[in-house]
């Protein structure tokens, strides 16, 4: 997450003796080893550099190389510095317009890694899925490339096109995805999935924090209100993070005045902060539930993390992806800064949640496998209380209060997903094919439509056409799976978002188990007495 600064770095005054050669004129009685040695040894290296070098370098870009590669030794990729054009993207991250594909990621590995497709996307209606490598863009190999550098890459000006080879589990060859960049306005609280689930219960998703999001959620709350809402699901899942003030002020609409909300700790002076509620909450009767997954990350976990110490709202779910890292933003120049981590941020019971891994694909790892309901592992040494008493455990992410685990695919479906292998997008082609179609003949009435045999048909014949190889064997394994994608994607294009987000809550096992939840609850200690038990381990379900 970010914290922002407008002023200087009087710091930068120290390249300025640098590119003054003024390291030259230090006496050679200094300390061997000292700083000053060290920066004549530099200015002298830069110097032969820049002279006998076979290719000829201007100083300033030597110099710029030599800013990135002490940046790069510190192995963090949250840290760099900021070019003129990075500036722009910063802009757009934070206050949620841009034109690009729509894809959260981050760098695991040495390679980029999709943590969530944003919702009506180029990329989610391409089929990217989270855990995805983007191991090529545009022909070029992406490996070893920085976060800010993979995202200048996969943005740029709506309409233009990009090439994208995925690298997804369980598939041996590399998938190609062509995509269409478009303008893209990240809305904290999508209005066409904000609605009532049922009689009592209302449901919001934000996703990601940033400059609106305390806004996007008190106005989502109020018009469910409005509708009748006695409890709200408050959907993480996903959530990739943002910035540090709005994770604190949305967790301020849930909480009294002086509670903690988040702690800062870092090395340097200001760094270190305690961040209290400041404001009576608006919903104190109001019973919240809130589900988070491995996608749930950095300024989500702070909200999550927040509402679960203080015991306002019960999590469901799997744990969170485990960010616990501040980084601070220094505008250097008029075109160039710098963002450096500067702290860890802990919960209000002391957790820390960052993952303590052996290296970045392990982390990643494992967020994939508690997704799974394949990582059960608790830290029995990391324990900590919530404000009722209640027992939560530390160790790396948010851990639920109910695990919840997603459904997952069939033998029999992995068999289909195997099958098609490289031509998996050639299965999201033939079903976004046929929801037009059936738009444009108005075959269907009503957004409760049923996918019918001949339906399911027609989708694999198409896909056989295109020189997929699907034995009948592994088509009746798979009709299930095929059944519900059809519906989804005819539900989007025929009667909208809204419509496919209620055919999906059907098949979300998350989202039932939190309706059920929600509807017992009174108030927010009724949830609270249902999850008052030791935090349970997942159940895996299959489809």
């Amino acid at each position: 997450m970010m914290i922002r600064h407008k002023g200087f770095v009087v710091a930068a005054v120290a390249s300025v003796a640098l590119v003054s050669g003024a390291w030259f004129l230090q006496r050679e009685t200094e300390p061997a080893g000292s700083v000053y040695q060290q920066a004549r040894l530099f200015d002298d290296v830069l110097a032969h550099v820049a002279d006998y070098y076979v290719d000829s370098l201007d100083e300033r870009q030597l110099y710029q190389m030599a800013i990135d590669g002490m940046l790069d030794q510190l192995h963090d990729p949250y840290s760099i510095f900021l070019k003129p054009e990075d500036f722009r993207q910063l802009s757009e991250a934070t206050t949620g317009n841009y034109s690009g594909l729509g894809i959260q990621i981050d760098v695991r590995g040495g390679w980029i890694t999709v943590v969530a497709p944003l919702p009506d996307t180029p990329a989610e209606r391409a089929g990217i899925q989270t855990g995805d490598l983007i191991v090529a863009l545009d022909g070029k190999s992406t490996e070893g490339w920085k976060q800010d550098s993979a995202v200048k890459a996969l943005r740029g000006p709506a309409g233009t096109n990009a090439e994208l080879q995925i690298r997804r589990a369980g598939i041996d060859k590399p998938i190609t995805y062509k995509l269409t960049r478009a303008n893209i306005h990240i809305r904290s609280v999508d209005p066409r999935i904000t609605m009532m689930l049922d009689d009592r219960v209302g449901y919001i998703a934000l996703s990601p924090v940033s400059e609106s999001s305390t806004r996007d959620v008190s106005q989502a709350i109020d018009t469910l209100l409005k509708q009748g809402m006695k409890s709200l699901i408050f959907d993480l899942r996903g959530n990739p993070g943002g910035l540090l003030d709005q994770g604190v002020a949305v967790s301020d609409l849930f909480l009294d005045p002086g509670k903690a909300i988040v702690e800062t700790r870092g090395r340097a002076p200001g760094s270190s902060h305690e961040f209290s509620d400041t404001k009576p909450q608006q919903w104190p009767r109001l019973p919240i539930v809130v589900i988070v997954n491995g996608g749930s990350a950095s300024a989500a976990e702070i909200i999550a993390g927040a509402l679960q110490d203080h015991d306002r709202a019960v999590l469901i779910g799997t744990p969170t992806f485990g960010k616990g890292l501040v980084q601070s933003f220094w505008r250097l120049t008029p075109e160039t800064g710098l963002k450096l981590t500067t702290a860890r941020w802990y919960t209000p019971s002391g957790r820390t949640i960052q993952r303590v891994t052996r290296n970045e694909s392990e982390q990643v790892a494992q967020v994939l496998a508690a997704d799974r309901g394949q990582d059960t592992k608790i830290d029995s040494t990391a324990v900590f209380h919530t404000d009722a008493g209640r027992t939560i455990y530390g160790g790396g992410g948010i851990r639920p209060d109910i695990y919840v685990v997603p459904d997952t695919f069939t033998t029999a479906e992995r068999a289909f997903v195997k099958a098609l292998g490289d031509k998996v997008p050639l299965f999201r082609d033939a079903l976004t094919t046929y929801a037009i179609e059936l738009k444009e003949g108005n075959r269907l009435q009503s957004p409760n439509f049923t996918v019918t045999q001949a339906m399911v048909d027609d989708i694999v014949r198409r896909l056989r056409t295109k020189g997929a190889d699907l034995p009948d064997s592994v088509i009746a394994g798979a009709r299930t799976l095929i059944t519900q994608e059809l519906g989804y994607e005819a539900a989007r294009y025929v009667f909208g978002r809204s419509a496919e987000f209620r055919r999906r809550i059907g098949d979300d096992e998350q989202i039932k188990r939190a309706v059920a939840l929600a509807d017992k609850a009174r108030s927010p200690q009724d949830l609270l007495t249902l999850a008052n038990r030791p935090p349970a381990l997942p159940t895996v379900r299959n489809r």
